[in-house]
């Protein structure tokens, strides 16, 4: 009989106990429910504990025989998951949404800072050229200039050379005139003032051609120095054309690779997410790229 007291003893407190956490279940859930319901939205811990505490308390429910009060808190539960999966897919969406603006708005700020960059290159590059053939032809023309008094003094003959004619009509001049035959003299001076200026436009004309093919050997040596500059001008601009190309592959390389790694580990978090709504970590936690994302993000917004 003293046994049998025991046993009836313990399964009263049992009973009691299990009464106890029943009715305290639903107290629990009405004080979460109350939090939920407040303007500012509660973190995805307080949601997991409620709703793993509203399962609890179904399962109770349903041992107990308190079936409409397990219909209710399947109802709610069920309720309670669809808006999480809903908020969860939608704090993703946004999450993802974010990142690639992110990612879209530093590239686009790189590109920029890259165009800017180059073009002050640029600038300075054709700045530098123009100082230089400015350079060449100023001291070109002085050069120019000295070279053509220069072949004006030393180019032969620097005189004319008279013919014979010329000399012995001076000499008949002379003598007519010692002679006093003034008239026979001043017939002789006027033929030899003929011959002497044909032979001096002769004699001058000679010497200018030979002065200007000096001068167009001279010029045409300076347009060779000219061009060979114009070809190193020309060629320091298309290697830096094709530098400034390379670079801009690389960086468009890699915003590429930046992008198409995000996206793809976007798309498993999105796959993660669809098959395990609830239990998958959230949007702030599982959008987040990875170590590997980070350093090519790193090295493409970085230093260039």
């Amino acid at each position: 009989q003293v046994d049998q007291c025991v046993v009836l003893q313990r399964n009263q407190a049992q009973r009691r106990s299990c009464s106890c956490r029943v009715w305290a279940a639903p107290r629990r859930i009405a004080k979460m429910q109350g939090d939920l319901s407040l303007e500012h939205m509660p973190d995805e811990h307080a949601i997991a504990d409620f709703l793993e505490l509203l399962e609890k308390h179904r399962i109770d429910c349903e041992k107990q025989g308190k079936y409409e009060e397990a219909e209710l808190a399947a109802t709610r539960l069920e309720q309670l998951r669809q808006h999480e999966e809903s908020r969860r897919r939608d704090d993703l969406r946004a999450q993802q949404v974010q990142e690639r603006m992110s990612v879209e708005e530093a590239h686009f700020g790189e590109l920029g800072e890259f165009n800017q960059t180059w073009d002050v290159k640029s600038a300075e590059y054709e700045a530098h050229a123009r100082n230089l053939q400015n350079t060449l032809a100023e001291r070109h023309k002085a050069e120019h200039e000295a070279q053509l008094r220069k072949m004006q003094q030393d180019t032969e003959p620097r005189t004319p050379r008279w013919s014979k004619d010329l000399l012995n009509l001076r000499k008949i001049q002379e003598t007519l005139a010692k002679m006093k035959k003034y008239a026979e003299a001043e017939k002789t001076k006027v033929q030899a003032d003929k011959v002497e200026a044909r032979e001096h436009a002769m004699w001058m004309a000679k010497r200018e051609a030979r002065i200007g093919a000096l001068e167009e050997q001279f010029l045409h040596k300076q347009q060779l120095e000219m061009g060979g500059l114009m070809k190193r001008i020309h060629s320091g601009r298309e290697e830096q054309k094709q530098a400034r190309k390379s670079e801009l592959d690389r960086l468009l390389q890699r915003y590429h690779n930046v992008k198409t790694q995000m996206e793809s580990q976007q798309r498993i978090i999105q796959q993660r997410v669809e098959r395990y709504p609830i239990t998958a970590p959230s949007a702030t936690s599982v959008s987040r790229p990875s170590s590997a994302l980070n350093a090519s993000r790193k090295a493409m917004f970085g230093s260039s």
